[in-house]
């Protein structure tokens, strides 16, 4: 049976723009582009790196409740406003990607606050593996 479920991660922007952090549709997970807010705090870093770390913080808690994890990402597209911001940030991105290597785009592009300096989007699919639980 096909199913399609969303979720949400309690980020403010979620609510009031009218979308979700992913939405799972069968086995593929489409993890909207994710900005280094900490959504408890609604609060966001400064630097760079620390934004990319969040970003990833934040994309690894939807695929974990998604059923997935960072080694089903297929897919990723990394937003900036500055290109001279993507490099510092590969060590980070590198831990996650590594040894997926998923299909990867890097845009510069304005962000919707300035205080974004990267956006992370992903997409993965749901493998489906005896000693996984899938949810």
């Amino acid at each position: 049976m096909h199913t399609r479920r969303s979720i949400v991660s309690g980020s403010t922007f979620e609510e009031r723009i009218g979308y979700a952090r992913a939405v799972v549709d069968g086995d593929w997970v489409h993890v909207s582009g994710t900005t280094g807010y900490d959504y408890a705090t609604m609060t966001i870093a400064d630097d760079v790196v620390a934004q990319a770390k969040q970003c990833l913080a934040n994309i690894g808690a939807a695929l974990t409740e998604a059923g997935a994890g960072f080694a089903d990402v297929v897919r990723v597209r990394y937003l900036l406003p500055d290109r001279a911001d993507f490099e510092p940030c590969w060590p980070v991105l590198r831990e996650c990607f590594g040894e997926v290597r998923p299909a990867a785009t890097m845009q510069v592009c304005g962000l919707a606050d300035p205080a974004m300096r990267i956006e992370i989007e992903v997409t993965a699919r749901i493998q489906r593996h005896p000693t996984r639980p899938v949810g």
